[in-house]
């Protein structure tokens, strides 16, 4: 056989991303073009550290003998590539299945592994150097958000890839050919046409619908507005945007009061424009720390709920479980209770190793039941109460530390200290290291001898590794 005959193509995705459905769209339309057609699959270990890969491959049918299809793509000889998720498309580079004589279609949205959001920092990948990677490696990189058009058209993935397959022209097989293997398929006809249609026109270069980025904040309540007005009033147009966000965040969490104390505490930091922006956005993350209450209040939102059913698509008569994995240690759970209790528990050592091992594991809470729902229903509740807990009397103790010295310092400096909230994030052991490091380099820069720039160097080596290696390192130096 011709090798010029034979076509490869290799489809990378995350598990539930339909990848199985769009390979046998493939296969069908291969056999209803008059080609020998195979397809077949390598399941990935987990959906962030493996993609399954779907392989198939295909060749006019009327030869002498049926030809012999391999079962899995072979680096450097790839036709067509087809990748769910940015990510997949740079493993895809990576592994060798993609070469100048490649055609590489690809979402350019991410779904971010596990080490990207644990990292203390910034930990993503660089989307522009695959991107950059993708153009240059192959033939040609067709590459769009699919998870955003999916989205507008109600459909999925799968059916926006096989659309800009189809765009692509890299098959020789017209429009109707796809969109009949889509029909004889028969899973969500109509929704499938229409990711197709879209996909279709985006790897043809037709524009896709731009919704308007809306930016304004507006307030829905009588205490809202009145701080809405102050924002206006008192801060700088550079830090106004920031400071709404910060207020609706603050009211969310707790209660108005709590608002107006972050705007107060904006104003005891003076008239300097960048940092009070900086401090807006830091200050509303650090007073909305993460605690027991906020987790079970974010866990029973019916919003969370809402948004759970339509990303998993079920329909109104179709039951959601939703099981979380949590687990509170026993400083959580000693930080909820009123302060002059959970200290003292804490403070005694006979109690802590009694408490202890009932908060050694993690647990699995259903909580679309009524039992665990109730349980954290109750646990929200408890915010009206949140004043008065151990974990809210250390962190605004804590938090006027930090504005203390920023009051303290030069603006260079003091723009820094801002910053080196960056650290403090998450709660249980990513809490504490991150507050760890804040604490090392508050202590180094009190003890004097620390200017911006070198404030600014040791918040980067804290937020270089989890260990604290780096940030060690830069310390002794």
């Amino acid at each position: 056989m011709a090798d010029r005959e034979r076509i490869t193509i290799a489809v990378l995705g995350l598990g539930g991303q339909g990848g199985g459905v769009l390979a046998d769209w493939i296969v069908q339309l291969g056999k209803r073009g008059g080609h020998a057609t195979q397809g077949t699959s390598v399941p990935g270990v987990a959906q962030r550290t493996g993609a399954t890969i779907y392989y198939i491959e295909m060749i006019p049918a009327g030869g002498a003998a049926p030809p012999v299809l391999a079962l899995t793509p072979v680096p450097g000889d790839v036709d067509i590539v087809l990748a769910s998720e940015l990510m997949e498309a740079g493993r895809a580079i990576l592994r060798g299945f993609v070469t100048k004589r490649t055609e590489l279609i690809g979402s350019t949205h991410r779904v971010y592994a596990i080490a990207e959001k644990s990292a203390m920092g910034d930990g993503r990948a660089s989307a522009e150097r695959i991107v950059a990677a993708a153009g240059e490696r192959s033939k040609r990189f067709i590459g769009f958000d699919m998870d955003a058009v999916a989205e507008r058209t109600g459909s999925v993935i799968s059916s926006v890839l096989f659309g800009a397959l189809a765009g692509s022209g890299a098959l020789p097989f017209p429009r109707i050919a796809f969109e009949d293997a889509i029909r004889a398929g028969g899973k969500a006809v109509e929704a499938n046409l229409r990711g197709f249609a879209a996909g279709f026109d985006a790897a043809q270069g037709k524009p896709e619908p731009q919704d308007e980025d809306v930016r304004t904040i507006i307030p829905t309540t009588d205490a809202g507005r009145a701080l809405a007005a102050r924002i206006e009033a008192d801060l700088p147009c550079e830090a106004r945007l920031l400071a709404l966000e910060g207020v609706r965040r603050l009211m969310d969490y707790q209660d108005a009061a709590y608002a107006r104390l972050y705007l107060d505490r904006l104003d005891s930091l003076g008239s300097n424009a960048e940092l009070i922006a900086e401090a807006a956005r830091h200050l509303a993350l650090w007073m909305s720390y993460e605690d027991t209450i906020r987790v079970a209040d974010l866990k029973v939102r019916a919003s969370r709920f809402a948004r759970v059913r339509g990303e998993v698509r079920a329909k109104d008569d179709q039951i959601v479980q939703l099981t979380e994995y949590m687990h509170p240690r026993l400083e959580e759970v000693c930080e909820t209770l009123p302060a002059g209790i959970g200290g003292r528990l804490l403070a005694s050592k006979r109690w802590s190793d009694r408490l202890a091992p009932l908060f050694a594991r993690g647990r699995h809470v259903e909580t679309t039941s009524l039992r665990w729902f109730l349980a954290l229903s109750l646990l929200a509740g408890w915010r009206r109460w949140r004043r008065g807990t151990l974990r809210y009397q250390v962190e605004q103790a804590r938090i006027e530390d930090w504005l203390s010295l920023i009051r303290a310092s030069d603006t260079d400096a003091a723009i820094e200290l801002v910053r080196c909230q960056r650290l403090i994030k998450g709660y249980g052991e990513t809490f504490e290291r991150g507050l760890g490091n804040y604490a090392r380099i508050v202590e180094r820069y009190r003890a004097g001898g620390l200017d911006a720039a070198g404030l600014r160097r040791l918040r980067e080596a804290a937020l270089a590794d989890e260990e604290g290696a780096a940030l060690g390192a830069a310390l002794a130096s």
